[in-house]
C-alpha cells in the first residue's frame, strides 16, 4: 500500500525540527513515494527549495504550513488566553491556495505575532479556498478537547472547520505509541462518523531516522533554554517522530485502511505548479492612466521642477531616452513605487539618505526626488544602473533612517 507524508517539518521549523530539505526528498524517493508535503511551524522559508527539490527528484511537492490559530483573537495579548494557540495543518491545492496560504502566513507575523505568528478564524474564514486542512496533532483545538474529555465542544470546533473548509477537511490521527494516542484515535473517530468527517493517518515528521531522537531532543532543549538533566527538560511524548516507511505506517494504522488511503486522496487533489521563469513586478494602480503615462508625467514634472520651465535640450534627450528605456522594460510601476516611498518619507520627516549605487545614474529617479544627485552634472551613466540588454532587475538602494523605516 502506498502513502504520502503529509506533514513533515524541516529545519525551517527553527529549533524544533533537524530534517534537511535534501534529506527528507531523498528519504522519500528511498520508499517510492510520489510525494511529500512541507509543513513547517507559521513560515514558508523552505518552500521554494522544497519545491524545486522534489522537482529534479520527481516526486510532486505539496506546499504547505503548520498555522497557529489564535483561540479567539489574533489581535489579542492575554499573557494566559494567548500564549496557546492552537495548530492547524493547511495544504496548497492550487494557485489560489498558495496566495491564500502565503497570505495567511504573513498576516499571522504582521497581525497576530504573540509569542508566535497566530491567524484567527475570521481571517481563515476569509482566505481559506484552494486549502486542504488537517485537524493536525495533540495542539491542535479538536485533539485538545477531545483529550479533555469536552467532546461536545470538539464537535462544535470539528463543525466550524468542516464549514470553513468545505469538502476540505481531514480529522488528523497520530500513533506515537502511547496508550494516550490509541484513545485520542478511538475518540477522533467517533467524532468523525457523527459529523461525516474524513481521516488521514500522518507522522509529524521532525528527525529523519529513528537514531536523531537524542540529537533532536538537544535541539527542543537548547529552544527552551535547558539542559538535558534539568528536571523539566523538554521531549516529545512517545516515539516515532522520523519519517516512517509505508511499511511502518500500515503496520500502525492497518485497521483504519481508509487513513492511509486518504493520504493519497489528499496528494492527488494538490495541483500547485510555480513558475520560477517569468518577472513578477510589483503593480501600481494609476486612475485613467496606464504606469507608463505617469511616469512620464511625474518625470517631466520633476525635471521642470530641477532644471526650470525651459528644460535644456541635454537634459530633454537624456529623459526621454530614459523613459523609453523604462517603458520597453515594463518598469514603470517600480520606479513609481520607489518614488512613492521616498516622497513619503521627506513630507513626514523621516530621514532618507540621497540615494548610492548606480542609481544615481539615473535622471528618471533624480527628477522623481529618488535621488539628489544630478547625474548629468557628474557625467554619471545610466547603462550602469539600466540598459535593454540587461537580464537582472534594476537595484534602487535607498537608505532610510532605522528610527521609523518601518
Amino acid at each position: 500500500m502506498e502513502f504520502v507524508h503529509l506533514h513533515v517539518h524541516s529545519e525551517y521549523s527553527l529549533l524544533d525540527a533537524m530534517c534537511r530539505i535534501g534529506e527528507l526528498v531523498e528519504e522519500a524517493k528511498k520508499h517510492g513515494m510520489r510525494a511529500l508535503a512541507l509543513t513547517d511551524h507559521g513560515v514558508l522559508s523552505g518552500a521554494v527549495k522544497f519545491y524545486q527539490a522534489c522537482q529534479e527528484a520527481g516526486i510532486k511537492p505539496i506546499l504547505g504550513a503548520e498555522i497557529y490559530l489564535a483561540q479567539g483573537s489574533r489581535f489579542s495579548h492575554d499573557p494566559v488566553f494567548d500564549r496557546s494557540p492552537y495548530h492547524l495543518v493547511v495544504l496548497a491545492q492550487n494557485e489560489e491556495g498558495w496566495r491564500n496560504l502565503l497570505l495567511l502566513v504573513n498576516r499571522g507575523h504582521t497581525e497576530g505575532f504573540y509569542y508566535k505568528p497566530r491567524v484567527d478564524l475570521e481571517l481563515l474564514s476569509e482566505h481559506s479556498k484552494g486549502l486542504i486542512a488537517l485537524s493536525s496533532c495533540e495542539s491542535g483545538e479538536i485533539q485538545r478537547l477531545l483529550l479533555a474529555g469536552e467532546h461536545h465542544k470538539a464537535k462544535e470546533a470539528a463543525g466550524r472547520l468542516s464549514e470553513i473548509f468545505p469538502g476540505r477537511f481531514y480529522i488528523e490521527l497520530q500513533d506515537h505509541g502511547l496508550p494516550k494516542n490509541r484513545e485520542l484515535i478511538r475518540r477522533q473517530l467517533e467524532l468523525a462518523r457523527e459529523l461525516n468527517l474524513p481521516v488521514v493517518a500522518t507522522a509529524d515528521v521532525h528527525y529523519i531516522r529513528p537514531e536523531d531522537a537524542e540529537a533532536h531532543q538537544v535541539l527542543i532543549n537548547i529552544q527552551a533554554g535547558k539542559k538535558l538533566t534539568d528536571p523539566d527538560a523538554r521531549s516529545f511524548e512517545g516515539q516515532d517522530y522520523h519519517f516512517l516507511s509505508p511499511e511502518e505506517m500500515r503496520e500502525k494504522f492497518g485497521e483504519i485502511p481508509e487513513a492511509i488511503k486518504n493520504t493519497l486522496e489528499i496528494a492527488e487533489a494538490c495541483e500547485l505548479r510555480l513558475s520560477f521563469e517569468q518577472k513578477l513586478l510589483p503593480r501600481f494602480p494609476v486612475e485613467g492612466r496606464t504606469p507608463q503615462e505617469e511616469l512620464e508625467r511625474l518625470a517631466w514634472q520633476g525635471a521642470k521642477s530641477r532644471y526650470g520651465e525651459e528644460i535644456p535640450e541635454e537634459v530633454r534627450a537624456r529623459l526621454s531616452y530614459e523613459l523609453s528605456v523604462i517603458g520597453k522594460m515594463d518598469l514603470a510601476p517600480y520606479f513609481l513605487i520607489v518614488a512613492d516611498l521616498v516622497n513619503y518619507a521627506r513630507k513626514n520627516g523621516i530621514p532618507v539618505g540621497p540615494g548610492r549605487g548606480s542609481s544615481a545614474g539615473s535622471l528618471v529617479a533624480y527628477c522623481l526626488g529618488i535621488t539628489q544627485v544630478d547625474p548629468l552634472k557628474f557625467g554619471l551613466l545610466f547603462e550602469r544602473f539600466l540598459n535593454p540588454e540587461r537580464v537582472s532587475l534594476p537595484d534602487i538602494d535607498i537608505d532610510f533612517c532605522m528610527r521609523r523605516r518601518d
